[in-house]
């Protein structure tokens, strides 16, 4: 973090490639944070608040040496993460899935635990609606979210000793890359906007705000806490 302002709170947010990483990193950028995004392949260019790096984070030993070069933290955002629609079924793939969604997150948030910890920091782990329901076509994804949401609370207990704070979003249908294939397919989109109360899809921007509350000290008491950002999906 020496290339960025020692002023400034620190970020590090994986996942932020594209979608909701991508967004995330430049709305805590907007708000005054130093932010390191991580992710695989290509990767946007460098702002004055943004530094984009890539990480893989199935690679523990990795992504351990990369966190340990950063002293201070006040925000770590899990937001890595894939979808194998339809070929979940295969054990390999189901693997991988769990790898990146769910061990993943908890690879970086145990890497940042003594980071976090100088600064009583805060990890917000990206959960889903899946979290809460089952997913036909996506076993390995449901699984993955429905274990960062209980990460996500067991973890709020194990680091509350150290003064981190751990909460979750867990998004609804959001418009991204992922879900490009659902958008195009008018009975799948017709039957997501049935069921939304709000009669919309959700954007990446849609969960700054939140993460930046989360993250902030007006949410200093909350804690393994699931905040759906959803349109109101989950309540029908």
């Amino acid at each position: 973090m020496s290339d960025l302002s020692s002023d400034s709170p620190k970020a590090l947010i994986s996942g932020a490639t594209s979608g909701i990483g991508l967004a995330l990193a430049q709305g805590f950028a907007a708000a005054g944070y130093d932010v390191v995004a991580v992710g695989l392949g290509a990767l946007p260019q460098n702002t004055s608040r943004i530094r984009f790096v890539s990480l893989d984070v199935t690679n523990g030993p990795l992504v351990t040496e990369f966190v340990s070069d950063l002293d201070e933290l006040d925000v770590v955002v899990n937001a890595a993460g894939i979808i194998r629609r339809e070929d979940e079924f295969d054990p390999d793939v189901f693997a991988q899935v769990i790898d990146i969604n769910l061990t993943g997150t908890m690879r970086l948030c145990a890497a940042a635990r003594a980071a976090l910890a100088t600064r009583g920091g805060s990890i917000i782990n990206i959960a889903s609606m899946l979290s809460y329901f089952g997913g036909g076509n996506v076993p390995a994804y449901s699984s993955s979210k429905g274990g960062v949401a209980q990460l996500t609370k067991s973890l709020a207990i194990a680091y509350a000793s150290d003064a981190i704070r751990v909460n979750a979003l867990a998004p609804g249908w959001i418009a991204t890359p992922l879900t490009k294939g659902l958008r195009d397919d008018p009975v799948r989109n017709e039957g997501i906007l049935v069921r939304t109360p709000l009669k919309r899809w959700g954007t990446p921007e849609d969960l700054v705000e939140p993460a930046l509350f989360l993250a902030s000290a007006g949410a200093g008491f909350i804690t393994g806490t699931i905040l759906n950002v959803d349109g109101g999906y989950a309540i029908v």
